[in-house]
């Protein structure tokens, strides 16, 4: 089954996206930060999608998080998301960029196009 793991700083933000993919099938983690992320990722747990904020509190945002997952899993897919700015930075075929408000099934859908069933 294929995992993501979602980053989100508000907390309902982060509950509605891991409802929306628990009940489209996908196995979801969930972190309000990008440290608690990186404690996921560096411990081992195998991810297909990153899906994360852009602006998150601590050090390290978004982008860099999205960096660092690829460093970890060179075959995860990253889709970024705010509603405070636009793409800083030129993204791979394998990332995403979303304005927020975003539609769940617009983000679950462009998971799908890269192969990624439940």
């Amino acid at each position: 089954m294929a995992r993501v793991l979602i980053v989100e700083d508000e907390g309902l933000l982060r509950e509605l996206a891991v409802d929306e993919f628990s009940d489209a099938g996908y196995t979801v983690e969930q972190a309000a930060n990008a440290e608690e992320a990186l404690v996921m990722l560096k411990n081992g747990t195998m991810f297909d999608v990153l899906f994360t904020d852009v602006r998150l509190p601590g050090t390290v945002d978004g982008w860099e998080l999205g960096r660092l997952a690829g460093d970890i899993l060179p075959e995860i897919r990253v889709i970024y998301a705010t509603g405070y700015s636009e793409t800083t930075r030129p993204l791979t075929d394998s990332e995403h960029f979303l304005q927020k408000p975003y539609r769940c099934e617009h983000v679950l859908g462009l998971i799908r196009q890269w192969g990624i069933h439940p």
